[in-house]
């Protein structure tokens, strides 16, 4: 989480860039001759590699839905393990979105396949290399403990589901505790427990919540019981919320938050405001409106840029 701070402090950008990329979201062009898996996965990736040339100079990160891959076999996993690597070459910190829980042995494989390292022979591998991955924590630490054991060197992190941004996320995490509390405020404070050993220089630890930009009122109680705890914050743009519901998100210091958007920056080629540009220069352009967006909501709580 240092590293992701640091780089949101030196581009000014508190956005991350959702690498969700479906064939259907290409231009026509590049899906011309496109008949199988293959085919499809080469296309994504070439796609993918204009994407972050065009916004790897803007913003910290990139979150890559594994979803938007699996569909595509094999292939696509080959295609997610390439868009992951690209990305951290260009210096951008990787988010692997696989919302991934299980418990013991298992849990311990999803862990080392997306921010570990498995051993074959006398070599310790990376699967997929990434930086962070999200997971589900309803099953309890025993679904945790084997990613929190990954970030206790401080080089990985993982956000884990608190209150999603989904609507129909409420029917759980909506529902009141014998304490009055509401469920997702009880993962709140097991994520802020679970993370207590791994904070960094910055003040914020390896364990970060999801918390959705739809839900600002939730999520501004969520930013006082978490304290040094980073939110990943969905649902901004196409999902319906706004820069202004997710800076309620951030600290004093603009910082503990990062807001993504996905469609609307992957696909803006196709939007009249972009006409004439192609499509990763269209996306870079979504991207400086996302930060300028996002800049003009922290200006209203006192914060004039990034980390003071």
């Amino acid at each position: 989480m240092d590293f992701l701070i640091d780089k949101m402090i030196e581009k000014n950008s508190a956005a991350v860039v959702g690498i969700d990329t479906h064939l259907d979201y290409l231009p026509h062009q590049m899906r011309e001759g496109v008949n199988d898996f293959k085919s499809a996965a080469d296309a994504i990736l070439a796609f993918n590699k204009g994407i972050i040339d065009g916004i790897a100079p803007l913003v910290p990160a990139v979150k890559v839905q594994a979803a938007y891959y699996e569909e595509y076999g094999y292939e696509g996993m080959r295609c997610f393990a390439e868009t992951i690597s690209y990305a951290g070459s260009k210096g951008l910190v990787v988010i692997a979105d696989v919302k991934r829980n299980d418990i013991g042995s298992t849990a311990s494989c999803y862990a080392r396949a997306y921010i570990g390292e498995t051993q074959i022979g006398n070599n310790a591998l990376p699967a997929f290399g990434a930086d962070i991955a999200t997971v589900n924590g309803y099953l309890g630490i025993d679904g945790i403990k084997p990613f929190i054991n990954l970030t206790e060197g401080g080089d990985k992190g993982i956000f884990v589901l608190v209150k999603t941004s989904n609507p129909s996320g409420s029917q759980l995490q909506d529902l009141l505790l014998s304490d009055g509390r509401p469920v997702y405020m009880k993962m709140g404070e097991l994520v802020r427990e679970w993370g207590r050993s791994s904070v960094g220089r910055r003040g914020y630890s390896c364990v970060g919540a999801v918390v959705g930009a739809t839900h600002p009122q939730q999520a501004s109680e969520l930013r006082h019981t978490m304290e040094g705890v980073m939110c990943l914050v969905p649902g901004y743009g196409a999902q319906g919320g706004s820069a202004d519901d997710a800076a309620c998100c951030f600290d004093a210091m603009g910082l503990g938050a990062i807001v993504n958007s996905s469609r609307g920056i992957i696909c803006a080629y196709d939007k009249p405001r972009y006409a004439g540009l192609d499509y990763a220069a269209a996306a870079a352009a979504a991207a400086e409106d996302m930060n300028g967006d996002i800049a003009a909501a922290l200006k209203k709580r006192g914060v004039a840029r990034i980390g003071g």
